[in-house]
């Protein structure tokens, strides 16, 4: 089967709840998957069960606003919080590291240095792109230009630059 969207995983769970013999051949699906299945479950969690997809549901996919003080592992320079926005990398050096898959969450294990490699241009904002220098990851971050210490417009250009 391919791959069901969040949208079309909701309707099919919906479906289930109302159809009993399609609730009965997604929960012999389930169970062949090695889940458990109760009586008064939802379709939905059947569904995701049978899809293996119930451990995927429960990963954050939004932002956490972490605001904090850092020393930053490039340049050494203490690095104040942003206020308004929350600061993600140095304003002097650019660099950041790689600790989170969402903004936020402090959730890769990597650790890495993000190197700013090119500056995008995103909804009238320019954002950094950065790869880090341990895995090869890429990931994007705001340029904040708005804060009490805004990043060095002479760095920015230097990355835009190549």
């Amino acid at each position: 089967m391919t791959r069901l969207s969040r949208g079309e995983v909701k309707a099919l769970g919906d479906a289930i709840d109302r159809d009993p013999a399609l609730r009965e051949a997604w929960a012999a699906r389930a169970v062949a998957a090695g889940a458990e299945v109760g009586e008064d479950m939802p379709g939905k969690r059947i569904v995701r069960l049978a899809l293996a997809r119930a451990d995927e549901a429960q990963v954050r996919t939004n932002p956490i606003a972490r605001d904090e003080a850092f020393t930053c592992t490039h340049c050494r320079r203490d690095v104040p919080v942003g206020g308004r926005r929350p600061r993600d990398h140095c304003p002097w050096c650019l660099h950041s590291v790689h600790v989170d898959v969402v903004p936020g969450d402090r959730a890769a294990g990597c650790g890495g240095l993000l190197v700013p490699v090119a500056v995008v241009t995103v909804d009238g904002r320019f954002d950094l792109v950065y790869r880090c220098a341990r895995c090869g990851a890429e990931r994007r971050n705001r340029v904040l230009d708005d804060l009490a210490v805004p990043d060095d417009a002479g760095a920015v250009r230097r990355v835009a630059a190549g």
